[in-house]
């Protein structure tokens, strides 16, 4: 088998640099040198997660398609931590992505099942507030580009970065009380009647009729039989006033030079 680099991270401090290898090792390097200083042993899959302490140079967290989890101490060459994600009844869960906590005393974990894994040091009691399933009505509608190639919602022709705070809603798209919705950024001082999404009902690619988020729709609103959506309604108003206030700002700034080249707008 000839090797192949799937991953690469440098330490905190940027002293090393550690590179996954299809082989399932990991391999840590000087990177002034690039002097080879440890094989790091333990992964059975491919591995392609690779995260630095936020503060700690010698700490870097690896995880992969095999379940495992590790925390190394790569100025060692030693293993610090292990974790293996063996789901009940179907075996191990691949874990595709983890992050720190920015003060690096917790990390969080998604596996090829949905969970999330949130590992760290006291109890749990700060995350029992929230429910099990959690979607934002948005994460599934399709994305398209516009004439300069920037990306923008199918339905409300507005790049997702602009539009409103989404609302939570479990995996059949059914949406969370109000007290779940506030946990949402951006969403902590609306009214309550705010933060109660409008219900419709669409078929699915099977025939099956199902209670969902109005704003997950993305057939045409504007065809015969179908209610116009009042969340949408809500989503242009507030885009509308951003362009007013957006072009308000430009014409009281003082014009500089122009280099005539377009940029996106950033939220």
């Amino acid at each position: 088998m000839k090797p192949k680099v799937t991953m690469i991270a440098w330490n905190q401090n940027d002293n090393y640099v550690v590179t996954a290898v299809n082989n399932h090792l990991l391999k840590v390097w000087n990177s002034s040198t690039g002097q080879l200083l440890h094989d790091l042993v333990g992964h059975a899959d491919e591995v392609f997660v690779l995260e630095t302490h936020p503060f700690d140079c010698r700490i870097m967290l690896s995880a992969g398609h095999d379940g495992n989890i590790f925390i190394w101490d790569i100025t060692k060459g030693t293993k610090t931590k292990h974790y293996f994600n063996m789901i009940e009844g179907q075996g191990h869960g691949a874990v595709f992505d983890c992050k720190f906590s920015p003060d690096g005393q917790h990390f969080a974990c998604t596996d090829s099942h949905g969970h999330l894994l949130i590992f760290g040091f006291g109890c749990s009691r700060p995350y029992e507030k929230i429910p099990d399933q959690m979607f934002f009505h948005t994460d599934y509608r399709p994305l398209i580009r516009d004439s300069n190639s920037y990306v923008l919602d199918e339905q409300t022709q507005q790049a997702p970065h602009l539009m409103p705070p989404p609302f939570l809603v479990d995996v059949d798209g059914n949406p969370h009380p109000t007290k779940y919705q506030r946990l949402v950024p951006g969403r902590e001082n609306c009214a309550d009647e705010h933060l109660i999404p409008q219900l419709g009902y669409v078929a699915t690619s099977d025939g099956e009729v199902v209670e969902q988020v109005i704003g997950q729709q993305t057939v045409d609103q504007d065809e015969p039989g179908l209610e116009p959506s009042i969340l949408d309604g809500m989503i242009r108003q507030l885009q509308l006033e951003q362009d007013q206030r957006t072009a308000a700002d430009q014409e009281s700034a003082p014009s500089g030079p122009q280099n005539g080249e377009g940029t996106p707008r950033r939220g």
